[in-house]
């Protein structure tokens, strides 16, 4: 397997073909959203990773990093820094660093940024002949995670959400990677 070129995008450096790629969280490329955080994408559109989606969110406290949902695929977190809640099948459980959530498929999830400082979550999940479902959910809307009716689309679901930006987060220089080693 050859190695990917990587390209220089707005925000960072994104795989420009398919193969192996080495490239640290501060320089690859970062998208940022009003309403759901910001996170670090380490595949592109022109090389998509067929089978695990891996990122990094950062969430400011209240933040949702999406809206509440369920996949027919696991997905995975773990909070790397920070704290937030997690709200899942309708009950809440506060996270906090080096905390692991493990989410079969069809669980309903979210996790919301909480205390006083950004939450940084490795967020993984598999990929394969995925499904989604929206519910509308009471305790997600208090967080404005909830669509307002349920859905399978995403379109139907993110449709009243303006598109992320292909841009770093305002508060970028307090993230732990910002500053290159010494």
């Amino acid at each position: 397997m050859a190695e990917a070129p990587l390209e220089q995008t707005q925000s960072g450096l994104a795989p420009a073909g398919e193969g192996w790629f080495v490239v640290n969280v501060r320089d690859t490329e970062w998208a940022t959203h009003d309403a759901f955080g910001a996170g670090c994408v380490f595949e592109s559109q022109k090389a998509p990773f067929a089978q695990l989606g891996i990122n990094i969110a950062v969430l400011q406290p209240g933040q949702p990093n999406c809206l509440y949902h369920g996949e027919s695929q696991q997905e995975d977190f773990l909070v790397l820094a920070g704290e937030c809640t997690l709200l899942v099948e309708g009950e809440e459980r506060p996270l906090r660093a080096w905390d692991f959530v493990h989410c079969p498929p069809w669980t309903e999830h979210v996790l919301v940024g909480a205390g006083g400082n950004p939450c940084v979550v490795l967020c993984t999940g598999a990929r394969t002949q995925e499904q989604l479902r929206y519910p509308k959910s009471e305790l997600a809307a208090r967080y404005g995670a909830s669509a307002e009716e349920e859905t399978a689309s995403g379109r139907e679901a993110y449709a009243r959400f303006a598109r992320p930006r292909t841009e770093r987060p305002p508060y970028w220089e307090q993230l732990p990677w910002a500053q290159p080693p010494s």
